[in-house]
């Protein structure tokens, strides 16, 4: 026979094992989450480069170029709502740029500043 004081200890380390085994699957799965997610946005950045890779040289003809960049940055389909607000933002700018024809200071600080904003989310995208 057990003794009382024997049956509780065994209860609560069982208990303990419980849950320290659903904390680790809870993190092991929080975990391969933040994987999945880092790859999703390493293939949206990835997706950005591409396409401000094609079209004219930005420093020979950056009128050109900005208007090249304008529709595919509006077609650039991701997941992520603080990428997807950089690439509409840098998509306006680059409009204003071109409808300026390169002229207007404003249009010119707006392509700086999102393009800034968008190097911070995808390093070397708009470099």
């Amino acid at each position: 026979m057990t003794k009382p004081g024997t049956a509780i200890l065994g209860g609560l380390a069982f208990s303990l094992a419980v849950l320290l085994a659903c904390g680790c699957s809870s993190s092991a799965s929080a975990s391969a989450a933040a994987r999945a997610s880092a790859s999703v946005a390493q293939s949206d950045c990835q997706q950005v480069s591409a396409v401000l890779s094609d079209g004219p040289d930005p420093n020979a003809d950056p009128v050109g170029y900005a208007e090249a960049q304008i529709l595919p940055l509006r077609h650039i389909g991701v997941g992520n709502l603080a990428l997807r607000g950089t690439i509409t933002q840098l998509a306006d700018a680059y409009q204003e740029f071109f409808a300026s024809n390169g002229k207007s200071s404003s249009a010119k600080e707006a392509v700086a500043v999102a393009s800034k904003k968008l190097d911070s989310i995808c390093p070397g995208a708009a470099s």
